[in-house]
């Protein structure tokens, strides 16, 4: 039953004109906007506020125009002057390593830091850590000295001992006879009675 109503209603020739009626009512979009006003605000200051909105929105377009001209007109000059980015990116962080240093923040740290640095080396713990150091030096190169002084010691006395003594003569002993052995069989081979001369021949008839 109630889709047979609903074929008549859209069948109905008045439908058009129900359609027609609808479309051509205004909306108000400024009307709806408004309907939306902040709290504590009256109408004149809403007004009042947008037109100071649109004011600077117009300023900081102008600004992005007068902005982007300067831009350009700067990488002309760079260009002919022969800079390369690389150029302006080292002045940029050398700029900005500068301004950090004059900033409050870092004459802070580091004034902080040598505070710190100051009340360590006066404490009582840091300096009995130095003297502590300093006593082990002393030791090591003591002992290292110590060490150095014994083997020296222990070297001499070894090259006074009798079995030394012994081994050095008995080393003497055999290098004598080593060069003197050398030395006769040199003389042997360039005697001028040497093999080379022949023995004289019996000539005895039998």
């Amino acid at each position: 039953m109630e889709s047979a109503n609903q074929d008549i209603n859209l069948n109905s020739p008045n439908k058009g004109l129900l359609s027609d009626a609808m479309t051509d009512v205004p909306v108000d979009n400024t009307a709806a906007a408004r309907t939306c006003v902040p709290e504590g605000l009256t109408l004149a200051e809403e007004e009042e506020l947008r037109s100071e909105l649109a004011k600077v929105e117009e300023e900081i377009g102008t600004l992005r125009q007068v902005l982007a001209a300067k831009e350009r007109h700067c990488g002309e000059l760079k260009r002919k002057l022969g800079l390369t980015p690389l150029d302006g990116l080292k002045q940029n962080l050398s700029k900005s390593w500068h301004d950090v240093q004059v900033s409050n923040a870092y004459l802070s740290a580091s004034s902080t830091l040598e505070d710190w640095n100051e009340k360590l080396t006066q404490s009582e713990a840091y300096k009995k850590t130095q003297e502590t150091l300093s006593q082990a030096g002393q030791k090591t190169s003591a002992a290292l000295s110590n060490v150095g002084s014994v083997i020296s010691r222990k070297l001499g006395d070894m090259r006074n001992s009798a079995t030394f003594k012994s081994f050095e003569d008995r080393v003497g002993t055999i290098k004598s006879r080593v060069v003197g052995s050398r030395e006769n069989s040199t003389d042997g081979l360039h005697s001028p009675s040497g093999a080379g001369d022949k023995a004289p021949q019996d000539n005895t008839p039998f």
